[in-house]
């Protein structure tokens, strides 16, 4: 066979294609889950609330995979995760179609754990054996969104795009590396431990290699809460504080879930997701004077209560402080979610997660926040809250440098059901 770069797409694409139906039928027999700180803001907004431990299944049993909304998103936290974006190479709509099904079917058994089938004496082994023979749930969840290039002419589905997906721009302040934004899909994988996470990651790209590639990744992680309530960021903050309560349907539905609105009708009970990676300048900032950092933030570093409050869920009061005197009218609370009738409805959940890659090539920590969003209306949540934060005091200590936007697709709702599904009908 001639050795083009055709030939061997189409071998890569026959070997997925063969991977994704094993994976299937494996399944089938075992089982048995502008400014930068818009990402950081405690205040537009997921972390447990007070005393509650993170991760569905915190106890290592196994997520609810099925249902109307995906898990990983209105769910506390993971303390593990693993973002992932990727380039679709699948050759037409019924190879996406396989790549969506053989996801939906990897997660559906790693999510709920069990005993890898065998293969045979002649086959490779089933599973890398990582997590020992046999894969625990240990709360893993599994959460697939789609992007904007997804539903260009590749697949027939540029009618389907969802009403507000869009390309995600550069904001004031950002500092965007193109290697590191944007992609066909997003797959977010959360457990309580890394080696669950990692398990999970290495055994869906074994049955979906030749259908997506992966453009960029990043790895996080969620700190336990210190001394209590919600866990910090690398700046030393609480992180999270103020998302609004998802667990009101009526608050869920409000902000959280689509339908209407002009989106397609395949999209009900999804959800924008939007995925910011910004980089920490904690050298700098670890550099700064406590006093200084709070008025950045508008909050107590030991505590994270408002500075005019005591405790940190208390709610600041902007009313009785109109020129900013204990809370500055720039501090990064007070511009992220200014607490009036008209800026309710642009709130957002919010779910954070540390990240360390070590050094960079000038020798300085490169550490910082993976910023992960959802919401109904991406103009009229994210972005309306990232143009108040544009130039507030805070960017000169972080920069996003990556992300994107995409659509966390509906839930999959029974065994018979599959990601993506509605959407490609």
């Amino acid at each position: 066979m001639t050795d083009t770069p055709e030939a061997a797409g189409a071998l890569r694409r026959r070997g997925f294609l063969r991977g994704a139906a094993l994976g299937v039928g494996t399944v089938g027999a075992v089982a048995g889950a502008g400014a930068a700180a818009a990402a950081l803001t405690a205040d537009a907004s997921a972390t447990a609330s007070p005393g509650a431990d993170t991760g569905a299944g915190a106890g290592g049993g196994p997520a609810p995979f099925h249902g109307v909304h995906q898990a990983g998103i209105a769910e506390p936290v993971q303390r593990s995760t693993v973002f992932l974006s990727y380039d679709v190479t699948a050759a037409d709509r019924r190879e996406l179609t396989e790549l969506l099904r053989a996801v939906t079917e990897r997660a559906r058994f790693l999510t709920a754990g069990g005993t890898p089938a065998p293969l045979g004496i002649t086959g490779p082994p089933s599973d890398s054996g990582t997590l020992g023979p046999r894969v625990p749930g240990d709360g893993l969840t599994v959460t697939v969104g789609v992007g904007a290039s997804l539903f260009d002419d590749r697949f027939g589905l540029a009618g389907r795009r969802p009403a507000r997906l869009k390309r995600m721009p550069a904001f004031p302040d950002d500092d965007l590396d193109p290697a590191w934004c944007h992609g066909d899909l997003s797959l977010q994988i959360g457990a309580a431990h890394p080696d669950a996470v990692l398990h999970a990651l290495r055994d869906i790209a074994r049955h979906t290699r030749g259908g997506m590639q992966v453009r960029w990744r990043i790895d996080g992680f969620t700190s336990p809460p210190r001394p209590s309530g919600t866990p910090r960021n690398h700046l030393g903050f609480k992180d999270g504080t103020a998302n609004p309560d998802v667990t009101d349907p009526a608050v869920a539905d409000r902000l959280l879930w689509t339908a209407g609105d002009g989106e397609p009708p395949w999209a009900a009970g999804g959800s924008y997701q939007v995925v910011r990676v910004i980089r920490m300048l904690v050298e700098f900032w670890d550099r700064v004077s406590v006093t200084e950092q709070e008025r950045i933030f508008g909050r107590s570093k030991a505590t994270g209560a408002p500075l005019d409050g005591d405790g940190e869920f208390d709610t600041p009061a902007y009313a009785q402080d109109p020129t900013g005197d204990v809370i500055p009218l720039d501090s990064h609370i007070r511009l992220a979610n200014p607490r009036t009738a008209r800026t309710a409805d642009s709130r957002l959940l919010r779910r954070g997660y540390n990240y360390d890659r070590g050094m960079d090539s000038n020798g300085d920590l490169d550490m910082g926040l993976i910023f992960v969003c959802y919401q109904r209306d991406l103009v009229r949540q994210f972005e309306t809250v990232q143009k108040r934060l544009a130039g507030e005091p805070l960017v000169d200590y972080v920069t996003p440098f990556g992300g994107g936007y995409f659509f966390a697709l509906p839930g999959v709702r029974d065994r018979s059901d599959w990601l993506g599904r509605a959407l490609l009908a």
